[in-house]
């Protein structure tokens, strides 16, 4: 488990399960680390060693193991497929967040059907398949992710799913049906801004370069009226992990 500095136990408790806990600032520390998602999926690449990566988010209840044998399947049996996505049920209500109510299935992945999907059907309609295209919950080869860049943000499955089709074509690509996917949701104004980094991962993808750094203001109601907030959209990615001198160093060790 790679930890991005939590303030919830989160490395206490998963190191209490047995699990091997890393700092994300021990991590190739010659790059300074910067906030993001994709950060740390980037990072872990450098302190796991199998053949086949798994990546599943923290935040999933009702979690079984079922995940991750279910995705791991495919690499594992068949020597053609390359990178494989978790598909799923995910309802979305507000007694996933502890309250009593009730709850409506399939409806809990709004970024997907807003942004992410319309921007896959309408530029790669080859992934227009893909049930769950933003789900955190993936596997893939090694020597599949150490060629691929990684969005330092939430654009990071959208980039990773998008740069494994040109790479190794839409045959080495698989989903796997695991049941239902129960998560903590965020409010709308946090969608906005993971649908602002997920929509310039895709603009970066279809025309590199010319391209102003964006931002993304949104607006709170305050004592005055409403009050804009303004926030960076993530652009930054991280190189392939070949192109590492660290890692091409441990590769030869």
């Amino acid at each position: 488990m790679i930890d991005s500095g939590s303030t919830d136990r989160t490395a206490e408790v998963a190191a209490a399960a047995g699990a091997r806990v890393v700092a994300r600032d021990a991590i190739l520390p010659r790059i300074p680390a910067v906030p993001g998602k994709g950060e740390v999926l980037w990072r872990s690449l450098m302190v796991t060693s199998g053949d086949v990566v798994c990546f599943v988010d923290a935040d999933l209840r009702d979690f079984s193991a079922d995940f991750v044998t279910g995705i791991v399947g495919p690499l594992l049996t068949d020597p053609d497929v390359d990178f494989v996505k978790a598909m799923y049920d995910r309802p979305f209500g507000t007694e996933l967040d502890g309250l009593a109510s009730g709850k409506t299935p399939g409806q809990g992945g709004r970024v997907t059907e807003l942004v992410a999907r319309p921007l896959l059907n309408l530029h790669w309609p080859q992934l227009a398949g893909f049930v769950q295209p933003l789900g955190g919950e993936y596997a893939a080869r090694r020597s599949l992710l150490e060629r691929l860049p990684f969005p330092v943000g939430y654009g990071v499955e959208l980039g990773l799913l998008v740069d494994a089709l040109h790479t190794v074509g839409l045959d080495a690509l698989a989903q796997v049906d695991v049941g239902v996917r129960k998560h903590r949701h965020q409010d709308g104004q946090a969608l906005g801004r993971m649908a602002a980094a997920i929509y310039r991962t895709a603009q970066l993808r279809l025309s590199r370069g010319h391209l102003v750094r964006p931002r993304l203001t949104q607006f709170e109601r305050g004592e005055k009226g409403f009050e804009p907030r303004t926030y960076a959209v993530d652009t930054e990615e991280r190189p392939p992990m070949a192109e590492i001198t660290e890692y091409a160093h441990r590769r030869v060790a």
